[in-house]
């Protein structure tokens, strides 16, 4: 039995394995844990093993071409046209092994742990921003209930929680005064944690050569540059740069 095409289904636990050989006969059918699929790989002759770009893939995919395979990622959405009749986990390795071999087909490339490290810290910090807007929110809703229209903005909110929390005319009731105060200091930590990742991303724009070069582009900044270099990796090998920055992509890639 020779593999030339090893199509694996990632799962959280287990894993659908599809070998097919040379011809595209599908030579192998096979089921196990995600730690077999790494020691089966290790055993297995190099060949082209290919795997949706899902949870998982990249480390996976980094373990399997240590042991010298090639390994080809693809968008979920480009391999389900090849999925035969009703979808099963099996039927999703043969199509991912199948998609893997069309000549047309758009790969992902494999991403570094410093690649998938701040893409991490890019989710961290979209959920602390999600939480501050519910937040905040949260406490225009009850101040409207007691009769406190603010303005828009972060900054409107803020002189006003400071001037009810102060004040002592009576326009909160105690036990509200202390809920608001608490809603200020959760308020007050989110910003504390979403400036240290924003110091984080600055330092990484500088210190990056990838990064510092497209913060050169007007309109991006530190957060969209490591948040590029994190998804594209080196900016220079980006096929397709032009179509995210129409205006001094050129110039910007030449320098």
């Amino acid at each position: 039995m020779t593999i030339a095409v090893l199509g694996i289904d990632l799962g959280k636990n287990s894993c659908s394995l599809v070998g097919l050989d040379a011809t595209g006969s599908v030579v192998l059918r096979r089921r196990m844990r995600r730690e077999a699929v790494i020691a089966f790989g290790a055993k297995l002759p190099a060949c082209v093993v290919a795997m949706e770009a899902c949870c998982g893939a990249h480390h996976m995919g980094r373990t399997l071409a240590a042991q010298g395979h090639t390994v080809r990622l693809m968008s979920p959405e480009y391999v389900r046209p090849y999925v035969k009749a009703h979808k099963n986990d099996d039927r999703d390795a043969e199509a991912i092994a199948e998609a893997a071999t069309r000549p047309t087909m758009r790969f992902v490339t494999l991403k570094s742990e410093a690649q998938l490290d701040v893409q991490t810290l890019h989710r961290v910090r979209d959920q602390l921003v999600g939480e501050r807007t519910a937040l905040t929110n949260q406490i225009r809703a009850i101040l409207l209930e007691r009769g406190h229209v603010v303005a828009q903005g972060r900054a409107p909110l803020a002189v006003c929680l400071a001037s009810l929390i102060d004040a002592e005319d009576g326009k909160l009731t105690p036990r509200m005064r202390s809920l608001i105060s608490d809603f200020r200091e959760r308020w007050v930590a989110l910003d504390q944690r979403i400036a240290a990742l924003d110091a984080e991303f600055a330092e990484q724009a500088r210190t990056d050569e990838n990064a510092r070069r497209l913060t050169t582009i007007p309109g991006i900044g530190a957060l969209n540059a490591t948040a590029l270099v994190a998804a594209i990796g080196d900016v220079t090998t980006f096929s397709h740069a032009t179509a995210i920055w129409p205006l001094g992509s050129a110039w910007c890639l030449a320098r």
